[in-house]
């Protein structure tokens, strides 16, 4: 394909967002407006779903054993060409709301694939849209996990998103993570006139997180380990019978995670011989996987950014989180960068970044990040080279 012909699609694209942008920037607002935690996120998903049908795109719903989540499909009349998939997120943050950007993360996957999809019958391919619910996790949580589990990744040669930051920059490293939870059962008792007689279920949880902290004397730096109580008994004069407490466990490598978790899962079962308490083992939600990065990829979006006017910083984030979308990196090339929302000091899971998700400068990141990510799709379904030498660098990583 000549580069002439090349240009006019990009400036489509580009044409087909801006005049658009109103009705996209308005669904961001919407979504922001009516915030859903995962797997409750019927408003925003339907919002989605609804945009991307009249737009000719064909939709399943409630896939994967997630009520909320839907795959959305447009696929060329041409019988070659790659299948790219644009990951869409839209839960918000329990208390919070929008305080980590979903309403553009969304809003901007579905834009660019509607005007990619524009082109499809001109360059070939496929473009669908992975509508993945509960990103932040909660009961059932990180439903990308369970997209990959279903194995609805297979036919899909790259996927891609981006995410509103404190700046521009390439995709980032995230930690693999454990979300598991510790039951202890033990015996009711009254407290002061017969404790003999009763089993500290409450006892077993001090002793875990008293176990916990030895532990973190001996991991190595890029381990997290951070928990909650979420039941520790009804009254102070009955002996508790029941105690739960969750954690996450994070490392840098899913294998070093897999080492750290198991000893803490010890940790629990010596708590539960110290103490005379059952203790159950159990994970809350899906586990995450560590993202692997893919330069050659980053370097493609790095390009179609550019052209608009916007430039990469080579920028790492002081603090490392974790995300589901790391479990697509796995099974398929990926990336995951962000854009600029707010000043550097701005800080996600914050009020401020709440705010600045709907600012007027969100708003302008929204457009910017949906024409980015529709011409670096462009960008894989016309070069062939670019793809591949995307997949050799993905395929790498495996060796």
């Amino acid at each position: 394909m000549n580069t002439q012909s090349i240009k006019n699609f990009q400036q489509n694209i580009i044409n087909e967002i801006e005049n658009k942008k109103n009705a996209y920037i308005n669904i961001s607002h919407q979504i922001h407006n009516h915030p859903e935690i995962g797997n409750e996120e019927f408003f925003s998903s339907k919002l989605l779903i609804d945009t991307l049908e009249k737009e000719g795109f064909s939709v399943e719903k409630a896939v994967a054993g997630h009520p909320t989540s839907f795959i959305a499909r447009k696929k060329s009349n041409k019988n070659s060409g790659a299948a790219i998939g644009f990951l869409a997120e839209y839960d918000a943050l329990p208390n919070l709301g929008h305080a980590c950007g979903h309403n553009i993360i969304g809003t901007a996957s579905t834009a660019a694939a509607i005007s990619l999809s524009k082109l499809i019958d001109e360059i070939g391919g496929e473009i669908i849209v992975f509508g993945t619910p509960a990103e932040e996790g909660g009961e059932n949580g990180s439903a990308k996990a369970s997209f990959v589990k279903y194995n609805l990744f297979d036919s899909v040669d790259a996927c891609l998103m981006i995410h509103p930051g404190n700046d521009n920059y390439k995709t980032v490293k995230s930690l693999a993570n454990d979300p598991i939870q510790f039951e202890f059962s033990g015996k009711a008792a009254h407290a002061a006139a017969c404790p003999e007689k009763g089993i500290n279920a409450l006892d077993g949880v001090i002793q875990l997180f008293n176990g916990i902290n030895a532990l973190r004397q001996h991991v190595t730096s890029d381990v997290r380990i951070h928990g909650i109580i979420t039941d520790g008994g009804y009254a102070p004069n009955i002996v508790p019978d029941y105690a739960r407490a969750k954690f996450f466990i994070r490392a840098s490598e899913r294998s070093s995670c897999d080492q750290v978790t198991e000893k803490v899962k010890n940790i629990a079962r010596g708590a539960a011989l110290i103490t005379g308490a059952k203790v159950n083992i159990s994970f809350f939600q899906n586990k995450i996987d560590n993202f692997l990065i893919n330069d050659k990829f980053d370097e493609v979006f790095a390009e179609n950014l550019e052209l608009l006017g916007v430039h990469l910083k080579n920028k790492i984030p002081e603090g490392l989180g974790s995300t589901d979308a790391g479990n697509v990196s796995h099974v398929v090339p990926t990336i995951h960068p962000h854009i600029k929302i707010g000043d550097d000091k701005l800080v996600g899971h914050t009020p401020e970044f709440r705010e600045a998700a709907i600012s007027k400068q969100g708003d302008e990141a929204l457009i910017i990040g949906s024409k980015a990510l529709a011409l670096t799709g462009l960008a894989l379904l016309t070069d062939k080279d670019k793809l591949n030498a995307i997949k050799e660098d993905f395929s790498r990583q495996h060796s």
